[in-house]
């Protein structure tokens, strides 16, 4: 496992994450759309009771999306994201004690749902929104900033790199610059390589093989790959099929230094993850 070159605490709204061991973020998708479980929780008491499941089984973090972002998904107006995501939110923060992180890139989202208790943005198109770094300075909580090139509706329409490690660290370094401009400190930054978005598989195998170079950045790293079209076309496998593939990969993401790893199987992923702290620790 990577040595840590960054503080291990994590202000996070009105709680702290410490990164000094791996974390694992639960998804919550209030969305009609999403890849993997559109639809399943966009009910507010089914979605909280997930999170009660997600937070009993070891999540310390819960990302709730109310945009999908699959590959050819379709946008939605930022008053139908925030009815989506505002009252999940509101009732997670008054009801369970954990981080919650908005999946969002609608800065009206940002900023409401940092007023309702998030503890976290999470931006899958790392605050190139207009408004949206302005609106992240705002709320005053780290930041998520994940690579993509293009939307979710063309990023997978033969993306194409001559070194996808370095056009990734390139990208986030940009990235880590504007929001040093827009008065966000490298301390409330975290990274994401983004796979699964503008990838093929061997851009997805070649990113996570060098995972480590993304070190040098000196953040905290988020990796995604929970039940990923990666783990599909590798081995076959449609969605609910995934899990052992997720597993490993999470598992291969921790040797390699992540710190967050953003899942849906969060029991299973919380298993893998204190064995190999288990093992670590061991004389």
């Amino acid at each position: 496992m990577k040595s840590l070159q960054y503080p291990t605490r994590l202000p996070c709204g009105s709680r702290v994450i410490d990164l000094a061991r791996p974390q694992v973020m639960g998804i919550l998708n209030v969305t009609p759309d999403s890849f993997s479980d559109g639809g399943r929780f966009s009910a507010r008491d089914s979605a909280l009771r997930h999170v009660e499941e997600m937070v009993l089984a070891g999540a310390t973090l819960i990302d709730v999306g109310g945009e999908s972002t699959r590959p050819g998904a379709r946008s939605v107006s930022p008053t139908e994201e925030l009815e989506r995501v505002a009252p999940v939110v509101e009732a997670i923060a008054k009801e369970l004690d954990v981080v919650i992180s908005l999946d969002t890139s609608t800065p009206a989202v940002m900023r409401e749902g940092a007023r309702l208790g998030a503890g976290m943005i999470n931006d899958v198109r790392a605050l190139r929104r207009d408004g949206a770094l302005d609106a992240a300075a705002e709320t005053g909580l780290p930041v998520c900033l994940m690579h993509m090139l293009g939307e979710p509706g063309n990023m997978q329409e033969n993306p194409h790199y001559e070194d996808v490690v370095c056009e990734v660290r390139d990208f986030l370094v940009e990235r880590m610059s504007a929001c040093a401009a827009a008065g966000i400190p490298a301390e409330r930054i975290v990274l994401d390589p983004g796979f699964g978005f503008a990838k093929t598989l061997a851009h997805n195998l070649s990113l996570f093989k060098h995972l480590e170079e993304l070190h040098s950045l000196g953040r905290p790293l988020l990796v995604g790959v929970s039940r990923k079209s990666m783990i599909g076309q590798a081995l076959g496998r449609e969605v609910d099929q995934r899990l052992y593939g997720s597993i490993a990969l999470a598992a291969l993401a921790v040797a390699k230094g992540a710190c967050i790893l953003r899942v849906h199987d969060v029991a299973e992923t919380v298993d893998a993850v204190r064995m190999i702290a288990a093992v670590m620790a061991a004389e």
